[in-house]
């Protein structure tokens, strides 16, 4: 992977899901599902922590700066529909959790010659 690799938005986004997944991961994590669908939208990802909570992941694929950093990169308004898909989610299973944690995992692809990847825990 170089600076000067093209990557269509799919083929990013889908690098950025999986380098979120092996980091999450390599932090003892269980990758429950990916790309959760239903009628009000998608979860990238959705993990259980080591300590019997689940983690509802949003990942931020970015080449760049143009759009801000990763503490601007999940909205209030993305929250909240983050929060009511991680219900619908919730509402279908027959397990339950000790914790539910929202978090936002950045991957920066290009400036460097592997790819940089943030984790922020409890971002709503």
């Amino acid at each position: 992977m170089t600076k000067d690799t093209q990557y269509t938005r799919n083929e990013l986004g889908a690098l950025g899901e999986q380098l979120a997944a092996d980091h999450l991961t390599a932090l003892g994590m269980r990758v429950l599902q990916r790309n959760w669908r239903c009628r009000y939208g998608e979860l990238d990802l959705i993990v259980e922590d080591t300590d019997n909570t689940v983690v509802f992941v949003e990942v931020k694929t970015r080449t760049g700066e143009v759009f801000g950093g990763l503490a601007e990169a999940v909205s209030p308004t993305k929250l909240r529909r983050l929060r009511r898909l991680a219900g619908v989610w919730l509402g279908q299973q027959t397990q339950s959790w000790a914790n539910i944690r929202m978090d936002v995992v950045g991957v920066r692809v290009g400036r460097q010659k592997t790819p940089e990847v943030s984790h922020l825990q409890g971002v709503g």
